[in-house]
């Protein structure tokens, strides 16, 4: 869809938004809904829902959506005293670069987080050598913003068993079950386990003018070829366009934000699809560009006044990445499942989602059931045990059988923020723009990896009580990727331990906002796109206000 406003880069904006995923999508289509003149700057493509394609070569194995790491190269390292390792295919910070974001190409998983993932600290005491806090929110300030995030970006779903507190029921009914919802229902009850409908991002009938799922099975690490997926691209971006306010500007990519004698954000400059330097000036900025990206850029925008980097007096930009937990076991069954069909999870439990003193170590979360290794090549490389055959007529048999009896059970879980663990500027790779590259450096806390095995180990039991002929799992090791980029800009009260406010304002600049997975103080259970939006919705509303009011 052409944009249906342009503006000049050298007269001042009202906003620019960078980055148009889960949180960008959502404040420009706020700003924009208001009144407020909108640039969206996007370093990727602007694809419509007709361009998207079952390529699982291209999208899955070379990472098509993410771009090349050739281009946007990354380094690794475990800790800080480790050389960082240029990083081939999956990089370690995995995300996709188009209009909408990782909201294109993610699975829909929408959980809410409950009441305890705010207060934790306050509950469970301190964990040593760790940035475990408080946020200076509550669920309660949350909650119309969750219901706003199910109602205009649409969510299907049913309210489980020990949901939290919600002002309104989901706007559709659950999308139908499939084998591995049943088979997990089965033996997760067994085990005294309460499952339920797994709430998706996804329509189970037409909603706002958009269709219904048709079970294709191409959710995760595809874009939605009807856009019955709610990402960014299909539920906010075009209700952001048909204002006339907001401009939608692809193959834009931020490389600095400037600012003025004063300290405020004056301009954005970034390089436009030949390369060639650009800046939209603007009287405000809000930064969306993910949990790794954003932290990036802020220390990319270091200046005399910002030496750190931009909005980064704490020292706190880039600190306490988290990337949540996540473990599987999987299950071979007699009859045939064919979970290649439909959406990824159509059932969920979450009996375990507070952490237990008891079990001698921080953490909890959910299961749900799944594919997993969900398209024939991938699964043809790691979907069968470890001991079957790699080559071969026994292979060949094996897959065959395999493919189409085959569910996993999935573990979600808790990540303890750590200031080890963070993004910082390579000090020696440069991406094809110049740019330093990411650097990511990333242990686990014990208590993370203890929960990941707690969390496979009830994969197991719920499986095996389901009537599995087998079951299997790859040993619980430490992650050396995240899709899920989370604190790098925490929010909070004091400007010495955080660096927005509860407001996603910048502590250090009055003008710039940032709110993405950054925002976050602790990591949730391991679905956090719902509550990136709804504080994105939260933010939105309050930055109106601001401006309204001449206070930004």
């Amino acid at each position: 869809m052409p944009p249906s406003v342009r503006f000049q880069t050298r007269e001042h904006v009202d906003f620019v938004v960078i980055g148009s995923g889960a949180a960008g999508g959502v404040i420009a289509k706020e700003l924009s809904t208001a009144g407020f003149g909108v640039v969206v700057l996007e370093q990727g493509p602007y694809l419509e829902a007709s361009q998207f394609r079952h390529d699982e070569v291209g999208y899955v194995l070379n990472g098509e959506l993410a771009g090349s790491v050739t281009d946007f190269p990354q380094t690794f390292r475990r800790t800080e005293q480790d050389d960082a390792k240029a990083a081939q295919f999956p990089p370690p910070i995995v995300y996709a670069r188009l209009v909408g974001g990782s909201s294109v190409h993610f699975t829909a998983n929408y959980w809410r987080f409950r009441p305890i993932d705010f207060i934790e600290r306050s509950k469970l005491g301190a964990i040593p050598g760790t940035g475990f806090a408080d946020w200076p929110i509550t669920y309660d300030e949350l909650e119309p913003y969750y219901t706003k995030v199910e109602w205009e970006v649409g969510v299907s779903g049913v309210p489980g068993p020990s949901d939290p507190p919600r002002s309104k029921p989901y706007p559709m009914p659950p999308v139908p079950v499939k084998s591995s919802g049943v088979l997990f229902e089965r033996g997760a009850q067994q085990l005294g386990l309460h499952p339920y409908p797994a709430p998706l991002a996804i329509l189970s009938r037409p909603y706002n003018h958009r269709s219904a799922c048709i079970n294709c099975g191409f959710c995760m690490r595809f874009g939605c070829e009807v856009g019955a997926k709610s990402s960014s691209l299909a539920a906010m971006v075009p209700l952001a366009e048909a204002t006339g306010h907001c401009e939608i500007r692809p193959l834009s990519t931020v490389y600095r934000i400037q600012t003025d004698a004063s300290g405020r954000v004056s301009e954005v400059q970034y390089f436009d699809q030949n390369g060639a330097p650009q800046a939209q000036r603007a009287r405000a900025v809000v930064l969306s560009a993910n949990g790794a990206e954003s932290a990036r850029l802020l220390l990319l925008s270091e200046s005399s006044r910002f030496p750190q980097g931009l909005a980064n007096a704490s020292g706190m930009v880039g600190q306490h990445l988290m990337f949540n937990g996540y473990t599987t076991a999987m299950g071979l069954f007699e009859e045939q499942l064919n979970e290649y069909k439909g959406v990824q999870a159509t059932r969920v439990a979450l009996d375990y989602y507070d952490s237990d003193p008891a079990r001698g170590f921080y953490g909890g979360g959910g299961l749900d059931a799944r594919f997993g290794v969900n398209y024939p090549i991938m699964f043809g490389l790691g979907g069968l045990p470890s001991d079957a055959p790699q080559w071969g007529g026994e292979y060949k048999r094996l897959l065959s059988q395999y493919y189409t009896r085959t569910m996993v059970v999935a573990g979600h879980s808790t990540t303890v923020p750590l200031a080890t663990n963070n993004i910082t500027l390579d000090p020696e790779l440069k991406d094809k723009f110049g740019r330093p590259a990411l650097r990511t450096t990333y242990q686990e806390h014990p208590d993370d990896l203890k929960t990941m095995q707690f969390f496979q180990d009830r994969c197991k039991e719920v499986l095996e009580a389901a009537g599995a002929r087998r079951v299997w799992a790859s040993p619980v090791e430490e992650a050396t990727v995240g899709v899920h980029l989370l604190g790098t800009c925490r929010m909070g009260n004091d400007p010495a331990a955080s660096v927005v406010d509860r407001y996603h304002r910048a502590h250090d600049v009055p003008n710039l906002f940032i709110c993405d997975g950054s925002s976050f103080v602790t990591s949730g259970r391991g679905q956090p796109t719902m509550t990136i939006q709804a504080l994105a919705f939260r933010a939105a509303d309050h930055i109106i206000q601001f401006a309204r009011r001449g206070e930004i």
